[in-house]
């Protein structure tokens, strides 16, 4: 849909708003057709809409105005836009979202938000076995065609963001900071990484929208909705990540959780959701099980030996890319990368600076 550069510039300084969350915006444009009517309407008509004063009273301001141009300015530059609820191309599965964000700012491709996503999420403090079982499982599902969602955290965010470059997979980080106010400050490079390699950052915040503690939930209904199903790797009860999971639950999509050793702490948030329904998953491929009807990748080969799998023997030679593993083996790279992926939860293979390596048992 295309809309003047008048509303655009309306929309913007309404989404700029203290207080004025993704209902209040729509009750809005309901009520008065447009932005820029709502926006030129008396206070009356905002309180009889119940919006509260705090909202309506900034809305001709200088600053809500000179958020409007720094938005629009950053539109300008490439890479860079904006999906609104009636772009043709908004993601369908967000939209059945009641509180589905009126605006969301991209950096990178936006096209990538409309392909099938799984959402990878976990602990900030996460174990080393942890780091590996994320990236693992992103490299797998990643080069299988899945687009990893994640929230670019420390922890497991990051690590699924990494699996999903190491294999030149699309991933999607979205922030609960504005796209111009990168957080956490140690992931600015995986951020620009995420971009450069085809990726995409998303926020429905203002562009300079400090990290805020009450952003990071509305954050999660965004990478749960965006998804088919939501992989908890590695979590406390109190971590957030059990948020994202319970509102994937509420919004029908399929949770995921990892199960761990009952004397580590980070495994107690995953046993708590697998005992609330969520799928146990050991491995890629109760994953894909779970979504056959979206599996984008070959099934593994099952009828050989782990011991005797031909990529080991390929990897006793000589360490390989995955890329010559799957020419040399005679298998499609998605499934070549759901092997490498369970033979390295197997501890038999591990990736080594982007090629792969045989460890004797």
């Amino acid at each position: 849909m295309h809309i003047s550069p008048a509303e655009l510039e309306a929309r913007l300084r309404l989404h700029s708003l203290p207080e004025l969350g993704p209902r209040r915006f729509r009750r809005l444009l309901d009520a008065f057709g447009s932005a820029s009517a709502a926006l030129s309407a008396p206070a009356t008509a905002w309180r009889s809409l119940g919006l509260p004063a705090v909202c309506a009273e900034p809305r001709r301001s200088e600053d809500i105005r000179e958020c409007a141009t720094t938005a629009l300015r950053w539109l300008e530059q490439e890479g860079h836009s904006l999906l609104m609820w009636e772009d043709s191309d908004y993601p369908a599965l967000l939209a059945e979202l009641s509180d589905a964000p009126p605006l969301l700012f991209v950096a990178g491709d936006r096209s990538l938000l409309e392909r099938p996503q799984l959402a990878m999420v976990g602990s900030r403090r996460a174990s080393r076995p942890g780091l590996d079982t994320a990236a693992s499982f992103a490299r797998s599902l990643a080069g299988g065609g899945f687009v990893i969602t994640s929230g670019l955290a420390l922890g497991i965010d990051g690590a699924a963001h990494q699996g999903a470059l190491d294999v030149g997979g699309g991933t999607i980080a979205v922030l609960g900071t504005g796209l111009q106010r990168i957080y956490p400050q140690r992931h600015a490079d995986l951020a620009e990484r995420i971009v450069a390699s085809g990726g995409a950052l998303v926020s429905e915040m203002p562009l300079d929208c400090p990290p805020q503690a009450s952003n990071f939930p509305r954050r999660n209904r965004i990478i749960s909705g965006l998804s088919l199903g939501v992989l908890v790797v590695e979590a406390s009860p109190s971590s957030g990540s059990l948020i994202t999971a319970r509102l994937a639950a509420e919004q029908g999509r399929e949770v995921y959780a990892i199960p761990g050793s009952i004397h580590h702490p980070g495994a107690r948030g995953c046993h708590q959701l697998i005992r609330e329904g969520a799928t146990l998953v050991e491995s890629v491929d109760d994953i894909l099980q779970a979504l056959r009807g979206w599996q984008l990748v070959a099934p593994v080969p099952t009828a050989i030996p782990q011991a005797e799998h031909p990529l080991l023997e390929q990897l006793r030679a000589a360490p390989q890319t995955s890329e010559a593993l799957s020419i040399a083996c005679g298998l499609e790279l998605s499934a070549t990368l759901v092997a490498l992926t369970e033979l390295e939860l197997e501890g038999l293979v591990a990736c080594e600076a982007g090629r792969w390596v045989h460890r004797a048992p």
